[in-house]
């Protein structure tokens, strides 16, 4: 089943790079909107990787069931903000920490999505796996597909 679950992220990831084109918001509600959600997204991502991270520091122990089910749902999100950002909202004066040029090179910014699909995805397959020298390189990854996609489209 977990291979199955893999499987098809890795699928998905690879199709959501064939569309790299946004659509403008339609109107200011529509861009509030579809920034709430991607807000709410990025809160949930947000908190599926602090546990990870108190687990790289030490903070707290290795735990396998939460780094499955964290990189399970860090997944899932990846995908739900591809489908997330497929609209521009630039074009409105909506409070947002993300820059307007995501809008100008889409097919970078969805490469950094995808990165975070495979991170989580090998992060699962570690954590399946139990190879307890890979658990801190396998978040580490998570945590770099974070940063490259912050540093480059978050405001500071």
């Amino acid at each position: 089943m977990k291979n199955k679950v893999i499987a098809i992220l890795m699928g998905c990831t690879m199709l959501s790079t064939i569309s790299v084109f946004a659509e403008p918001a339609k109107s200011a509600k529509q861009a509030k909107d579809v920034t709430q959600f991607r807000q709410a997204i990025l809160k949930l991502v947000k908190s599926n990787v602090g546990a990870l991270g108190a687990m790289t520091k030490g903070s707290i122990p290795f735990d396998i069931k939460t780094m499955q089910t964290n990189s399970l749902r860090l997944g899932q999100l990846s995908l739900m903000l591809e489908d997330y950002f497929k609209t521009d909202t630039s074009s409105f004066d909506i409070e947002t920490e993300a820059l307007d040029k995501i809008w100008e090179n889409q097919a970078d910014f969805h490469d950094k999505i995808s990165a975070l699909t495979v991170a989580a995805s090998n992060l699962n397959k570690v954590a399946t796996e139990g190879d307890t020298s890979q658990f801190k390189p396998a978040i580490g990854k998570v945590f770099r597909s974070c940063k490259g996609c912050h540093d480059d489209y978050k405001k500071d």
